[in-house]
């Protein structure tokens, strides 16, 4: 009877082992696995925060370089303009300049008659600034005395800065002469210039 008390006890504690050591087995591999998907998680994650990290800085250096690149076209343009506006005052100031007295008394009378020469038209009219039909009237009443008598007649304008205008007597036709008028002709030019200029250095930068 002891000794089937014995065996019955041992049994039940080889049992209880291996019971306990299977549980204890089975803990670990479920936490190994736990483990591993935690790991493998954890690096998918990883991959996909570096992923979008580079994605940002990618997104974020092209919007650093379309900026910079704007900014550059901008300081471009308004240096483009600053010159342009400065050059177009210089041309309008120095083309006044190119209109006093003494060219006016020349080009105004052999202006008018090559006017009447092509047109046939007497019946015209020269415009000039108040000041300079003030200084150059003796003259060119004396140099268009037969054009006078025709019809032609000297009005002034306050609106010109230097120059004249030679037209019709209603104003149907004319030809601008003015210092604004001459000036705007040649910053025409001036502008396409400038701007190839300003190409050409940025290109060289």
């Amino acid at each position: 009877m002891d000794v089937q008390l014995q065996e019955l006890v041992e049994k039940i504690r080889k049992d209880g082992v291996e019971t306990a050591e299977a549980k204890a087995a089975e803990i670990i591999r479920n936490a190994e696995e736990k483990a591993q998907a935690i790991i493998k998680a954890a690096r998918v994650e990883a991959e996909s925060f570096a992923l979008n990290a580079k994605a940002e800085a990618e997104r974020s250096e092209k919007a650093a370089i379309s900026s910079i690149s704007q900014a550059g076209r901008n300081l471009l343009i308004s240096f483009r303009d600053g010159i342009t506006a400065a050059l177009e005052s210089i041309v309008k100031k120095e083309t006044g300049k190119a209109y006093d007295a003494s060219v006016l008394k020349e080009l105004v009378p052999q202006t008018v008659k090559s006017w009447v020469a092509k047109t046939g038209q007497d019946d015209i009219a020269v415009i000039l600034s108040p000041a300079d039909a003030a200084k150059l009237e003796t003259e060119l009443t004396a140099a268009l005395r037969s054009e006078i008598a025709k019809g032609l007649v000297i009005r002034t304008d306050a609106s010109l800065d230097g120059g004249f205008r030679i037209g019709t007597k209603d104003g149907s036709a004319y030809y601008d002469f003015s210092a604004d008028s001459v000036a705007e002709l040649f910053s025409a030019y001036l502008n396409p210039r400038v701007a190839e200029i300003l190409k050409s250095v940025a290109k060289g930068l």
